[in-house]
Protein backbone atom coordinates (compact mmCIF):
# COMPACT_ATOMS: atom_id res chain seq x y z
CA UNK A 1 0.00 0.00 0.00
CA UNK A 2 1.21 3.97 -0.73
CA UNK A 3 2.66 5.19 2.55
CA UNK A 4 1.85 8.58 3.99
CA UNK A 5 3.80 10.90 6.15
CA UNK A 6 2.11 13.41 7.90
CA UNK A 7 3.26 16.80 9.92
CA UNK A 8 0.75 18.06 12.45
CA UNK A 9 1.39 21.89 13.45
CA UNK A 10 -0.18 24.08 16.18
CA UNK A 11 -2.12 23.48 19.40
CA UNK A 12 -2.83 20.18 21.10
CA UNK A 13 -6.14 20.09 19.34
CA UNK A 14 -4.75 19.89 15.98
CA UNK A 15 -2.68 17.38 16.97
CA UNK A 16 -5.95 15.12 18.34
CA UNK A 17 -7.32 15.62 14.51
CA UNK A 18 -3.58 14.54 12.63
CA UNK A 19 -4.13 11.32 15.23
CA UNK A 20 -7.62 10.91 13.90
CA UNK A 21 -6.56 11.05 10.44
CA UNK A 22 -3.74 8.63 10.88
CA UNK A 23 -6.15 5.85 12.51
CA UNK A 24 -8.38 5.73 9.90
CA UNK A 25 -5.41 5.54 7.31
CA UNK A 26 -3.75 3.17 9.43
CA UNK A 27 -7.23 1.30 9.43
CA UNK A 28 -7.44 1.56 5.65
CA UNK A 29 -4.14 -0.32 5.31
CA UNK A 30 -2.08 2.54 4.39
CA UNK A 31 1.21 2.33 5.57
CA UNK A 32 2.61 5.72 7.93
CA UNK A 33 5.99 6.44 7.47
CA UNK A 34 7.98 9.49 9.69
CA UNK A 35 9.83 10.52 6.51
CA UNK A 36 8.61 12.41 4.36
CA UNK A 37 10.77 11.72 2.08
CA UNK A 38 9.66 8.06 1.64
CA UNK A 39 6.16 8.77 1.28
CA UNK A 40 4.08 8.48 -1.39
CA UNK A 41 1.36 11.35 0.09
CA UNK A 42 2.26 14.35 2.11
CA UNK A 43 -0.05 15.74 4.65
CA UNK A 44 0.12 18.91 6.55
CA UNK A 45 -2.26 19.68 8.96
CA UNK A 46 -2.30 23.41 9.35
CA UNK A 47 -2.44 26.01 12.28
CA UNK A 48 -4.42 29.15 10.94
CA UNK A 49 -4.27 31.20 14.34
CA UNK A 50 -2.22 33.78 14.44
CA UNK A 51 0.05 35.23 11.85
CA UNK A 52 3.26 33.05 12.93
CA UNK A 53 1.42 30.13 12.83
CA UNK A 54 0.38 30.79 9.30
CA UNK A 55 3.66 31.59 8.01
CA UNK A 56 5.13 28.34 9.42
CA UNK A 57 2.25 26.80 7.63
CA UNK A 58 3.29 28.41 4.59
CA UNK A 59 6.74 27.41 5.02
CA UNK A 60 6.17 23.19 5.78
CA UNK A 61 3.73 23.74 2.57
CA UNK A 62 6.50 25.02 0.47
CA UNK A 63 8.86 23.38 1.82
CA UNK A 64 7.13 19.61 1.03
CA UNK A 65 5.57 20.53 -2.34
CA UNK A 66 9.24 20.63 -3.33
CA UNK A 67 9.60 16.70 -2.70
CA UNK A 68 6.72 16.72 -5.05
CA UNK A 69 8.40 18.37 -7.58
CA UNK A 70 11.75 16.55 -7.11
CA UNK A 71 11.40 13.67 -4.81
CA UNK A 72 9.14 10.55 -4.36
CA UNK A 73 5.55 12.01 -3.43
CA UNK A 74 3.04 11.61 -5.71
CA UNK A 75 0.29 14.17 -3.47
CA UNK A 76 0.80 16.81 -1.21
CA UNK A 77 -2.44 17.65 0.64
CA UNK A 78 -3.51 20.09 3.10
CA UNK A 79 -5.63 20.51 6.18
CA UNK A 80 -6.43 22.52 9.53
CA UNK A 81 -7.47 25.35 10.42
CA UNK A 82 -5.19 27.42 7.54
CA UNK A 83 -7.11 25.03 5.32
CA UNK A 84 -10.40 26.07 6.76
CA UNK A 85 -9.84 29.57 6.69
CA UNK A 86 -7.58 30.15 3.46
CA UNK A 87 -8.82 27.36 1.40
CA UNK A 88 -9.73 29.25 -2.16
CA UNK A 89 -5.84 31.15 -1.67
CA UNK A 90 -4.16 28.42 -1.01
CA UNK A 91 -5.82 26.50 -4.27
CA UNK A 92 -5.11 29.53 -6.58
CA UNK A 93 -1.49 30.05 -5.04
CA UNK A 94 0.03 26.97 -4.48
CA UNK A 95 -0.38 24.50 -7.97
CA UNK A 96 1.23 22.03 -6.32
CA UNK A 97 -1.83 21.32 -3.33
CA UNK A 98 -3.77 18.46 -4.43
CA UNK A 99 -6.32 18.40 -1.85
CA UNK A 100 -7.56 21.04 0.71
CA UNK A 101 -9.75 19.65 3.45
CA UNK A 102 -11.23 22.04 6.02
CA UNK A 103 -11.16 21.39 9.99
CA UNK A 104 -14.81 19.35 9.02
CA UNK A 105 -13.90 16.68 7.16
CA UNK A 106 -10.88 15.53 8.45
CA UNK A 107 -13.32 12.17 8.40
CA UNK A 108 -12.69 11.91 4.80
CA UNK A 109 -9.50 11.80 4.58
CA UNK A 110 -8.80 7.87 3.62
CA UNK A 111 -11.62 9.07 0.18
CA UNK A 112 -9.44 12.01 -0.26
CA UNK A 113 -6.01 10.16 0.29
CA UNK A 114 -7.41 7.87 -2.69
CA UNK A 115 -8.91 10.18 -4.95
CA UNK A 116 -5.61 11.87 -4.94
CA UNK A 117 -3.74 8.57 -6.02
CA UNK A 118 -6.10 8.26 -9.18
CA UNK A 119 -4.98 11.51 -10.42
CA UNK A 120 -7.61 12.85 -9.97
CA UNK A 121 -9.08 16.63 -10.11
CA UNK A 122 -7.80 19.02 -7.65
CA UNK A 123 -10.03 18.92 -4.62
CA UNK A 124 -11.57 21.34 -1.68
CA UNK A 125 -13.42 19.46 0.92
CA UNK A 126 -14.46 23.16 2.70
CA UNK A 127 -17.76 23.49 4.60
CA UNK A 128 -19.30 24.82 7.79
CA UNK A 129 -17.10 22.58 10.74
CA UNK A 130 -20.07 20.22 11.91
CA UNK A 131 -17.85 16.92 12.45
CA UNK A 132 -16.42 16.29 16.14
CA UNK A 133 -14.43 12.69 16.89
CA UNK A 134 -15.74 10.20 19.25
CA UNK A 135 -14.74 6.91 21.20
CA UNK A 136 -15.19 4.87 17.88
CA UNK A 137 -12.86 6.83 15.91
CA UNK A 138 -9.37 5.11 15.53
CA UNK A 139 -6.57 6.88 16.92
CA UNK A 140 -2.45 6.52 16.07
CA UNK A 141 -1.09 8.34 19.42
CA UNK A 142 1.90 9.99 18.58
CA UNK A 143 2.47 11.48 22.23
CA UNK A 144 4.71 9.41 24.28
CA UNK A 145 2.79 6.26 25.16
CA UNK A 146 2.03 6.92 29.00
CA UNK A 147 -0.02 10.46 27.86
CA UNK A 148 -3.01 11.30 25.60
CA UNK A 149 -4.68 14.21 24.85
CA UNK A 150 -8.51 14.38 24.86
CA UNK A 151 -10.77 16.77 22.79
CA UNK A 152 -14.25 17.05 25.09
CA UNK A 153 -15.74 19.62 22.97
CA UNK A 154 -14.89 21.30 19.29
CA UNK A 155 -15.25 24.90 18.19
CA UNK A 156 -16.28 27.95 20.46
CA UNK A 157 -19.17 30.52 20.88
CA UNK A 158 -17.24 33.22 22.69
CA UNK A 159 -16.39 35.81 19.88
CA UNK A 160 -13.36 37.40 21.42
CA UNK A 161 -12.28 40.19 19.34
CA UNK A 162 -9.25 39.03 18.39
CA UNK A 163 -9.69 35.48 17.41
CA UNK A 164 -10.90 33.89 14.47
CA UNK A 165 -11.24 30.44 15.80
CA UNK A 166 -15.44 30.58 15.90
CA UNK A 167 -14.98 31.15 12.00
CA UNK A 168 -12.26 27.93 12.10
CA UNK A 169 -13.51 25.72 13.94
CA UNK A 170 -17.61 26.44 14.29
CA UNK A 171 -19.57 26.73 17.04
CA UNK A 172 -19.17 24.98 20.27
CA UNK A 173 -20.58 21.28 20.41
CA UNK A 174 -19.46 18.84 23.48
CA UNK A 175 -19.02 15.09 23.12
CA UNK A 176 -21.30 13.24 25.41
CA UNK A 177 -20.10 11.88 28.70
CA UNK A 178 -19.94 8.52 28.19
CA UNK A 179 -18.24 8.86 24.72
CA UNK A 180 -15.77 10.74 26.61
CA UNK A 181 -15.62 8.33 29.18
CA UNK A 182 -15.28 5.30 26.69
CA UNK A 183 -12.02 6.53 24.79
CA UNK A 184 -10.23 7.28 28.01
CA UNK A 185 -11.30 3.57 29.59
CA UNK A 186 -9.44 2.64 25.98
CA UNK A 187 -6.44 4.74 25.64
CA UNK A 188 -5.96 3.74 29.57
CA UNK A 189 -5.89 0.30 28.64
CA UNK A 190 -2.92 0.50 26.33
CA UNK A 191 -0.90 1.68 28.91
CA UNK A 192 -1.98 5.88 28.80
CA UNK A 193 -1.25 7.15 32.46
CA UNK A 194 -1.89 11.18 31.96
CA UNK A 195 -5.03 12.34 30.18
CA UNK A 196 -5.41 15.53 29.30
CA UNK A 197 -8.78 17.19 28.53
CA UNK A 198 -9.09 20.13 26.08
CA UNK A 199 -11.19 22.01 24.29
CA UNK A 200 -11.01 25.33 23.07
CA UNK A 201 -13.31 26.29 26.33
CA UNK A 202 -13.02 23.43 28.71
CA UNK A 203 -15.21 25.16 31.37
CA UNK A 204 -18.34 25.40 28.96
CA UNK A 205 -18.61 21.74 28.01
CA UNK A 206 -21.73 20.10 28.30
CA UNK A 207 -23.64 23.16 28.35
CA UNK A 208 -25.25 22.84 24.87
CA UNK A 209 -26.17 19.10 25.22
CA UNK A 210 -26.79 19.49 29.07
CA UNK A 211 -28.26 22.92 29.55
CA UNK A 212 -25.79 23.02 32.46
CA UNK A 213 -22.37 22.90 32.88
CA UNK A 214 -20.94 19.05 33.03
CA UNK A 215 -17.03 19.82 33.44
CA UNK A 216 -17.14 18.70 37.50
CA UNK A 217 -19.33 15.75 36.75
CA UNK A 218 -16.92 15.00 33.87
CA UNK A 219 -13.99 15.05 35.50
CA UNK A 220 -15.38 12.54 38.92
CA UNK A 221 -16.13 10.22 36.75
CA UNK A 222 -12.52 9.79 34.71
CA UNK A 223 -11.08 10.24 38.65
CA UNK A 224 -12.65 6.68 38.74
CA UNK A 225 -10.73 4.96 36.28
CA UNK A 226 -7.97 3.10 38.35
CA UNK A 227 -5.09 2.94 35.52
CA UNK A 228 -4.82 6.89 35.35
CA UNK A 229 -2.67 8.59 37.31
CA UNK A 230 -3.10 12.34 36.17
CA UNK A 231 -6.47 14.15 35.11
CA UNK A 232 -5.23 17.62 33.40
CA UNK A 233 -7.21 20.40 32.31
CA UNK A 234 -5.95 22.85 29.69
CA UNK A 235 -8.18 26.18 28.24
CA UNK A 236 -10.11 27.11 31.33
CA UNK A 237 -12.12 30.19 31.11
CA UNK A 238 -12.48 32.35 34.33
CA UNK A 239 -15.99 33.49 33.80
CA UNK A 240 -17.20 29.64 34.15
CA UNK A 241 -15.23 28.61 36.76
CA UNK A 242 -18.12 27.25 38.82
CA UNK A 243 -17.90 26.21 42.88
CA UNK A 244 -18.87 22.86 41.49
CA UNK A 245 -16.00 22.68 39.57
CA UNK A 246 -13.31 24.36 42.01
CA UNK A 247 -15.00 21.15 44.62
CA UNK A 248 -14.35 18.69 42.15
CA UNK A 249 -10.71 19.03 41.20
CA UNK A 250 -10.10 19.54 45.35
CA UNK A 251 -11.89 16.33 45.88
CA UNK A 252 -10.46 14.33 42.96
CA UNK A 253 -7.58 12.59 43.72
CA UNK A 254 -6.29 11.83 40.28
CA UNK A 255 -7.01 15.72 38.96
CA UNK A 256 -3.76 17.65 38.76
CA UNK A 257 -3.50 20.40 40.75
CA UNK A 258 -2.97 23.02 37.97
CA UNK A 259 -5.19 24.91 36.13
CA UNK A 260 -5.07 26.79 32.93
CA UNK A 261 -6.47 29.77 33.10
CA UNK A 262 -6.32 31.98 30.25
CA UNK A 263 -6.80 35.70 31.06
CA UNK A 264 -5.42 37.83 28.13
CA UNK A 265 -5.71 41.27 29.65
CA UNK A 266 -5.81 42.45 33.58
CA UNK A 267 -7.00 46.32 32.35
CA UNK A 268 -11.09 46.29 32.43
CA UNK A 269 -11.24 48.74 29.51
CA UNK A 270 -8.82 46.00 27.15
CA UNK A 271 -11.00 43.05 28.93
CA UNK A 272 -13.96 45.04 27.89
CA UNK A 273 -12.67 45.80 24.10
CA UNK A 274 -11.43 42.34 23.93
CA UNK A 275 -14.90 41.03 24.85
CA UNK A 276 -13.79 39.07 27.47
CA UNK A 277 -16.53 38.59 30.24
CA UNK A 278 -14.50 38.98 33.01
CA UNK A 279 -12.95 41.87 35.20
CA UNK A 280 -9.93 42.56 37.03
CA UNK A 281 -11.42 42.20 40.26
CA UNK A 282 -13.56 39.41 39.50
CA UNK A 283 -10.49 37.14 38.51
CA UNK A 284 -8.61 38.12 41.06
CA UNK A 285 -11.25 37.06 43.60
CA UNK A 286 -11.45 33.34 41.42
CA UNK A 287 -7.79 32.99 41.82
CA UNK A 288 -7.91 33.64 45.36
CA UNK A 289 -10.61 30.90 46.02
CA UNK A 290 -8.64 28.76 43.89
CA UNK A 291 -5.89 29.07 46.37
CA UNK A 292 -7.39 28.93 49.40
CA UNK A 293 -9.65 26.00 48.60
CA UNK A 294 -7.10 24.11 46.25
CA UNK A 295 -4.57 24.17 48.53
CA UNK A 296 -0.44 24.03 46.89
CA UNK A 297 -2.60 24.48 43.44
CA UNK A 298 -0.33 25.96 40.23
CA UNK A 299 -2.31 28.42 38.30
CA UNK A 300 -0.91 28.92 34.91
CA UNK A 301 -2.48 32.13 32.20
CA UNK A 302 -1.39 33.94 28.82
CA UNK A 303 -1.95 37.53 27.95
CA UNK A 304 -1.88 39.63 25.03
CA UNK A 305 0.41 42.77 25.04
CA UNK A 306 -0.22 45.16 22.38
CA UNK A 307 -4.14 44.95 22.36
CA UNK A 308 -5.55 48.11 19.80
CA UNK A 309 -5.90 50.96 21.92
CA UNK A 310 -3.57 49.84 25.31
CA UNK A 311 -2.02 52.72 26.39
CA UNK A 312 0.99 52.92 28.72
CA UNK A 313 -0.96 53.19 31.48
CA UNK A 314 -3.26 49.95 30.41
CA UNK A 315 -0.14 47.94 30.27
CA UNK A 316 1.12 49.15 33.56
CA UNK A 317 -2.22 48.40 34.88
CA UNK A 318 -1.25 44.68 33.84
CA UNK A 319 2.21 44.48 34.93
CA UNK A 320 0.70 45.57 38.80
CA UNK A 321 -2.17 42.46 38.43
CA UNK A 322 1.10 40.04 37.50
CA UNK A 323 2.76 41.54 40.57
CA UNK A 324 0.24 40.75 42.60
CA UNK A 325 -1.57 37.80 41.63
CA UNK A 326 2.20 35.84 40.75
CA UNK A 327 1.25 33.16 38.70
CA UNK A 328 2.87 30.04 38.44
CA UNK A 329 3.25 30.30 34.61
CA UNK A 330 2.42 32.80 32.61
CA UNK A 331 2.98 33.02 28.07
CA UNK A 332 2.54 36.41 26.95
CA UNK A 333 1.82 37.07 23.15
CA UNK A 334 2.44 40.62 21.19
CA UNK A 335 -1.22 41.00 19.84
CA UNK A 336 -1.48 39.48 15.79
CA UNK A 337 -3.56 41.52 13.70
CA UNK A 338 -6.05 39.18 12.08
CA UNK A 339 -8.32 39.78 9.18
CA UNK A 340 -11.80 39.14 9.34
CA UNK A 341 -11.71 39.94 13.56
CA UNK A 342 -12.83 42.68 14.92
CA UNK A 343 -10.20 43.67 16.78
CA UNK A 344 -7.61 43.88 13.39
CA UNK A 345 -10.64 47.15 12.37
CA UNK A 346 -10.28 48.71 15.60
CA UNK A 347 -8.33 51.79 15.80
CA UNK A 348 -5.09 52.85 17.33
CA UNK A 349 -3.54 49.93 16.57
CA UNK A 350 -0.40 49.86 18.45
CA UNK A 351 3.10 49.60 16.46
CA UNK A 352 5.09 46.61 16.26
CA UNK A 353 8.05 47.96 18.36
CA UNK A 354 6.28 48.88 21.09
CA UNK A 355 4.28 45.26 20.93
CA UNK A 356 7.98 43.79 21.29
CA UNK A 357 9.17 46.04 23.92
CA UNK A 358 6.18 45.70 26.59
CA UNK A 359 6.29 41.90 25.46
CA UNK A 360 10.19 41.63 26.72
CA UNK A 361 8.92 43.75 29.99
CA UNK A 362 6.00 41.08 30.69
CA UNK A 363 8.29 38.70 30.42
CA UNK A 364 11.16 39.87 32.32
CA UNK A 365 8.75 40.74 34.94
CA UNK A 366 7.08 36.91 34.67
CA UNK A 367 10.34 35.22 34.94
CA UNK A 368 11.14 37.13 38.20
CA UNK A 369 7.81 35.44 39.26
CA UNK A 370 8.56 32.21 38.31
CA UNK A 371 11.53 32.07 39.59
CA UNK A 372 10.24 32.95 43.06
CA UNK A 373 7.38 30.59 42.82
CA UNK A 374 9.56 27.43 41.76
CA UNK A 375 11.79 28.84 45.02
CA UNK A 376 8.78 27.92 47.32
CA UNK A 377 8.67 24.08 46.05
CA UNK A 378 12.13 23.35 47.53
CA UNK A 379 11.81 21.05 49.76
CA UNK A 380 8.37 19.44 48.73
CA UNK A 381 7.91 16.22 47.59
CA UNK A 382 5.98 15.66 44.08
CA UNK A 383 5.11 13.20 42.15
CA UNK A 384 6.80 13.18 38.68
CA UNK A 385 7.00 10.99 35.61
CA UNK A 386 9.87 10.18 34.10
CA UNK A 387 10.42 11.51 30.53
CA UNK A 388 14.28 11.31 29.61
CA UNK A 389 17.25 9.65 30.84
CA UNK A 390 20.02 12.94 30.87
CA UNK A 391 23.00 11.77 32.13
CA UNK A 392 23.08 7.40 32.31
CA UNK A 393 26.23 7.69 34.10
CA UNK A 394 25.41 10.02 37.19
CA UNK A 395 21.77 8.22 37.11
CA UNK A 396 20.03 11.80 35.99
CA UNK A 397 16.73 11.72 34.98
CA UNK A 398 14.21 14.64 33.60
CA UNK A 399 10.21 14.75 33.89
CA UNK A 400 7.22 16.51 34.57
CA UNK A 401 5.49 17.16 37.38
CA UNK A 402 1.86 17.06 37.87
CA UNK A 403 2.23 21.49 37.99
CA UNK A 404 3.89 21.13 34.60
CA UNK A 405 1.89 20.56 31.47
CA UNK A 406 3.60 18.84 28.44
CA UNK A 407 5.63 20.86 25.56
CA UNK A 408 4.49 24.49 27.42
CA UNK A 409 5.85 24.24 30.98
CA UNK A 410 8.79 23.17 32.79
CA UNK A 411 10.81 20.20 33.96
CA UNK A 412 12.08 18.31 36.87
CA UNK A 413 15.44 17.21 36.74
CA UNK A 414 16.94 14.43 39.53
CA UNK A 415 19.38 11.89 40.43
CA UNK A 416 17.85 8.42 41.16
CA UNK A 417 20.30 5.56 42.51
CA UNK A 418 18.29 3.15 40.85
CA UNK A 419 17.30 2.67 37.46
CA UNK A 420 13.94 3.98 35.95
CA UNK A 421 12.02 3.90 32.80
CA UNK A 422 10.60 6.28 31.22
CA UNK A 423 6.85 6.74 31.87
CA UNK A 424 7.26 5.73 35.67
CA UNK A 425 5.32 7.92 38.39
CA UNK A 426 8.21 8.64 41.16
CA UNK A 427 8.14 10.75 44.18
CA UNK A 428 11.21 13.53 43.70
CA UNK A 429 12.25 15.70 46.87
CA UNK A 430 12.91 19.23 44.95
CA UNK A 431 16.45 20.64 46.29
CA UNK A 432 16.88 23.65 43.91
CA UNK A 433 15.21 26.55 41.76
CA UNK A 434 15.75 27.97 38.14
CA UNK A 435 13.68 30.12 36.74
CA UNK A 436 10.92 27.86 34.88
CA UNK A 437 12.95 24.18 35.96
CA UNK A 438 13.16 22.37 38.73
CA UNK A 439 16.32 20.61 40.26
CA UNK A 440 15.80 17.41 43.07
CA UNK A 441 16.71 14.06 44.05
CA UNK A 442 14.68 10.50 44.65
CA UNK A 443 13.02 10.66 47.81
CA UNK A 444 13.91 7.12 49.68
Amino acid sequence: MPSIGLLSLGCPKNLVDSEVMLGLLQNANFTITNNESDADILIVNTCGFIESAKEESIRHIFELSQLKENGHCKGLIVTGCLAQRYSKELMEEIPEIDAIIGTGHINDIVDVVNQTLKDEVRQSRVNDPLYIYDEYSPRLLSTPSYLAYVKIAEGCDNRCAYCAIPDIRGKFRSRPMESIETEVKALAARGVKEIILIAQDTTRYGLDIYGEYRLDQLIRMLGKIPELNWIRLLYCYPNRFTDKLIKAIAETPKVCKYIDLPMQHAADEILHAMKRPVTKQRAKELIHKLRSEIPGIAIRTSFIVGFPGETEEHFKDLLDFMDEVKFDKAGVFPFSQEEGTPAAEMPNQIHGKIKQERYHRAMKLQREISLYQNQRRIGQEMEVVVEELVDENKQVYAGRSSYDAPEIDGSVEFTSPVPLRVGDFVTVRIIRALEYDLMGELAQ
